[in-house]
């Protein structure tokens, strides 16, 4: 147990990377724009030069650099101003006229059998009926294969009691879009549910910035059940086996994970539609497509640093969050958004952000909206010959 004394310390740590404007990383990180410049060492604030390397043992501080790593104790010379302090975030006052929202955010990719029991959660512990299914917008050809609009249409099909409930918006991408919304719709409270494995995580972020980016008398988290990967029943189907029966060909294997509200037909659509979205061909790794049942490789092309490295930018498959990776841990990662949002992902949680790709398409997420500027010069940077596109196509022309 920590002493009084200890205690004191590490508060005076604290306060001073708070006066300085750090960002934690909660293990003893701070950073500063995006860059790690110093930790918390026996209660005290270590400063590190720029030759420090994230992961690899730390080099010799010179003299300024010792004396900058003790917190000091005398106040600030007289002629140096403080530095300007950021406004803090207040969410928008909304008076409240509605109780409290109950929700489900998840990728559903593709949804399954085990989805369904949380849906039916979902409706069990909301308030008089008032809960929202909201699947995310990520979408990749591995974890991610069908498109937002395509999985609602599948959901409302294959969840007909919960179809009015399944909300398809392109401004909900990640979790805290959906609780701002809550807010501005005037609710007092909200009510998440989640799987057992993720409940921590939606607890955490959701906490963490009530005041800030919304309001709420009380943010609540439910576990919807815990997962058992060995079962052959719905306490464990998930997505990933879908997804790993689809890449491997098995459609026996795949029609367990598929409700009795969709027949035998529907079910071979739904199997090929899938197949097609995640473009099966030779060379592919399981770990790449349902990396729950090939950690052991997802690890290793982790810690060859073949995968997710510092700079990069990755989303969070849980919670929608898409930000650049500033640390690297044994099987974690530290991402900053660009609304200067810290959150910690396992490997496992996290895909590429589509910003990775050689495409540039420099608009932000809330810009992409089908209808817009924004949106339609994100689109022609993809094709060949446009305004904004790629210029190739006389490249391989005879002069």
């Amino acid at each position: 147990m920590k002493t009084f004394f200890q205690f004191l310390k590490e508060s005076t740590a604290v306060q001073q990377a708070t006066r300085m404007g750090l960002q934690s990383d909660g293990h003893g990180g701070w950073y500063k724009d995006g860059e790690f410049v110093a930790k918390t060492e026996k209660g005290q604030l270590k400063f590190f030069n720029k030759r420090q390397r994230v992961g690899k043992q730390d080099p010799p501080q010179t003299d300024k650099e010792k004396n900058l790593s003790a917190p000091s104790q005398e106040p600030a010379p007289q002629q140096q101003e403080p530095a300007a302090e950021k406004p803090p975030m207040v969410p928008p006052e909304v008076e409240k006229t509605k109780g409290t929202l109950t929700v489900a955010f998840g990728r559903f990719n593709p949804p399954t059998t085990g989805h369904e029991k949380l849906l039916d959660t979902v409706a069990k512990s909301s308030d008089d009926g008032d809960y929202i299914i909201v699947p995310s917008r990520s979408q990749d050809k591995k974890k991610n294969p069908l498109d937002a609009d395509t999985k609602v249409s599948i959901m409302r099909q294959m969840f007909p009691g919960h179809s009015e409930r399944i909300v398809n918006d392109p401004a909900n991408r990640t979790i805290f879009d959906v609780l701002k919304k809550a807010h501005m719709d005037g609710y007092a409270g909200v009510r998440i549910i989640g799987g057992g494995d993720r409940v921590k995580e939606f607890e955490k972020l959701s906490g963490d910035y009530n005041g800030k980016l919304y309001q709420f008398d009380n943010v609540e988290v439910r576990s919807a059940g815990d997962r058992d990967p060995d079962g052959d029943d719905v306490s464990g189907m998930s997505a990933s086996k879908q997804r790993k029966a689809a890449a491997e060909g098995d459609f026996a294997a795949f029609r367990k994970g598929v409700p009795s509200s969709m027949n035998s037909k529907q079910a071979r659509e739904l199997y090929n539609t899938l197949r097609a979205a995640m473009q099966i061909k030779e060379g592919w790794s399981l770990w790449e497509i349902a990396p729950k049942f090939d950690w052991k490789n997802l690890r290793e092309n982790y810690i060859q640093e073949k995968i997710y490295k510092v700079g990069q930018m990755v989303e969070n498959v849980n919670t929608g969050l898409v930000g650049k990776i500033i640390r690297r841990g044994t099987n974690y990662l530290i991402c900053v958004t660009e609304d200067k949002i810290m959150f910690k992902s396992w490997i496992k949680d996290v895909s590429e952000a589509v910003t990775n790709t050689n495409t540039p398409s420099g608009v932000p997420a809330d810009q992409r909206l089908v209808g817009t500027d924004a949106f339609r010069k994100y689109v022609e940077t993809m094709v060949p010959g446009s305004s904004w596109g790629r210029q190739f196509i006389n490249k391989y022309r005879k002069k």
